[in-house]
């Protein structure tokens, strides 16, 4: 679709859904990003936009000189991991339980973390670098080792999941004989997740906001959560130090994460076979060239839809998830929407459904049940089919999945 403008503030904004299907509240924040002086160009609304802290869930920002660590938010890195398998449909046992619970013991879940360091975590170059973060942080070094290849909570998951049975690219080949083997249309087995920088990430962010707010040029501001850091100030170097630092923790956390969880795969179907790993982060921030400037580029629930380049579109715990290849929109600053995006708070969700909906709605999905993923429910979230129809300009898609088997923190 063409993404529908909207006026009224000191930048335009652009929206690739209707404004109708956006909460009021949601189009005042995003009004107010774009009044901010530094904005260049216009603001890029994403097709699951929703209301966020400080800055809008789903909005793609460029700034000359500046960056808002709020438009940032407090997961620094968040992001997905994906691998397809040589596996099918019919290698997975009928029942998934004994590999969902193998699966949680490897992987810590919720605020936990590995009761050791490993050596392939103790060996990471991110520690040599621990020492330069903020003081603020220098008593965590053991903490965030210890939840480095750990989930978190929330909306954050390790999924198994079915593809439509498409024939793909090279670029998705799995070597060896069995890839030829697999009959076409067959469903492949393919392993999936969504975390980010842990309570490290979390920490770090905070402290910069706290700094960010009490900066004399921020005074001004409609909303103090939308304070900025500017270039050539010591305010903004520590800041950029810090956020790559849990950019890469990230990554490092999804990579390690992934491992544990092929080496479950390997002893439950020791056939199995990965594909190179498609990943990308949602959360985050990246020096590019926009509309003739050099700019800083804050994705918040968004991912990079750079030409060819592949990403993930994850919905819930009970719907489609998409792998895709971006074709590189200029007007969305070459960005895409990081998933369904929720269309009720969590506690909406808890007063409006009940476990027996829960239920229904993850039906042949093996996955928790209880009160404590309520909030999750898949009729909390956005149509993804929807929202995948409102940014087919941005991203093609390269493969459907559905999930049969989904670990939540």
């Amino acid at each position: 679709m063409s993404p529908a403008t909207l006026r009224g503030a000191g930048s335009p904004i652009l929206l690739w859904t209707q404004p109708q299907e956006v909460e009021s509240a949601a189009l005042d924040q995003l009004r107010r990003i774009a009044d901010l002086p530094w904005v260049h160009h216009h603001v890029a609304a994403m097709a699951d936009v929703h209301l966020g802290k400080g800055a809008t869930v789903g909005s793609v920002i460029a700034m000359r000189g500046a960056v808002s660590p709020a438009a940032v938010g407090v997961d620094i890195g968040c992001g997905m991991a994906a691998v397809r398998t040589n596996l099918t449909a019919s290698d997975l046992p009928d029942d998934l339980g004994s590999l969902r619970r193998a699966v949680e013991s490897a992987i810590p879940v919720g605020f936990a973390g590995h009761d050791t360091v490993s050596r392939e975590v103790d060996r990471l170059p991110l520690w040599q670098e621990f020492e330069r973060l903020t003081p603020a942080v220098h008593a965590r070094l053991s903490r965030a080792q210890r939840q480095l290849g750990t989930l978190g909570g929330g909306n954050h998951f390790l999924e198994l999941c079915l593809d439509d049975g498409r024939v793909l690219g090279d670029e998705l080949g799995i070597a060896g004989s069995a890839e030829q083997d697999v009959p076409e249309g067959e469903p492949r087995v393919w392993i999936m997740l969504h975390s980010g920088s842990r309570n490290i990430g979390k920490e770090l962010a905070e402290h910069h906001i706290g700094v960010a707010r009490k900066l004399p040029h921020n005074a001004g501001l409609p909303d103090r959560d939308l304070a900025v850091f500017v270039d050539g100030s010591p305010e903004m170097t520590a800041y950029r130090h810090d956020l790559f630092w849990a950019q890469e923790y990230a990554r490092c956390n999804r990579e390690v994460m992934l491992g544990l969880y092929q080496d479950v795969l390997r002893r439950f179907l020791p056939q199995v076979r990965f594909a190179p790993v498609i990943s990308c982060h949602h959360n985050y921030v990246s020096a590019e060239h926009h509309y003739g400037e050099d700019v800083l580029v804050t994705r918040k629930g968004a991912i990079s839809a750079e030409a060819g380049l592949l990403g993930i579109i994850p919905g819930s715990m009970g719907t489609s998830s998409y792998i895709v290849r971006g074709l590189g929109h200029p007007e969305s600053f070459r960005s895409a929407s990081h998933g369904a995006g929720r269309r009720m708070s969590r506690g909406a969700a808890r007063r409006q459904f009940t476990l027996a909906d829960l239920q229904a709605q993850t039906a042949g999905v093996e996955c928790r049940k209880d009160a404590g993923v309520l909030d999750e429910i898949p009729a909390a979230y956005k149509d993804i089919d929807e929202v995948m129809a409102n940014q087919s300009d941005l991203v093609e898609v390269v493969a459907r999945l559905r999930q049969v088997m989904c670990v939540k923190g």
